[in-house]
């Protein structure tokens, strides 16, 4: 099981940019998928995340610029980014919350870390 981003790169200010993540795996559902990110010197954030039926949460700093969305079908969740600032700037990082199947043959549930991606805002 895994999350893989893709996405990312270097925009200038005032820019769009979009960030995708697809679990891949034994999985058996998915709950929460979200975006987080992490910039230098500093904890890692929520930007948005989504729920298994479409409710969505924003951080204020990304209100009416970021738009996350997901496919269950295809079990991906992504990113559109507009209007981007250089306090955008981050290693950004998809999450989700999976139930798998185990080799054991029963199945567990836990959070799931994306690589991570780069997202640079030029000024």
């Amino acid at each position: 099981v895994q999350l893989q981003a893709s996405g990312g790169g270097l925009v200038q200010a005032g820019g769009s940019l979009g960030l995708s993540c697809a679990a891949s795996g034994t999985i058996l559902g998915v709950k929460a998928m979200g975006w987080y990110r992490q910039a230098p010197g500093k904890q890692r954030e929520m930007v948005a995340t989504t729920t298994s039926d479409g409710s969505t949460t924003y951080a204020d700093s990304v209100k009416g610029r970021f738009t996350i969305s997901r496919d269950n079908a295809k079990k991906t969740v992504n990113l559109q980014m507009s209007s981007l600032k250089p306090g955008d700037t981050a290693v950004y990082y998809c999450n989700a919350d999976l139930t798998y199947y185990t080799s054991s043959g029963s199945f567990a549930r836990r959070d799931y870390w994306g690589q991570g991606t780069l997202v640079t805002v030029s000024s």
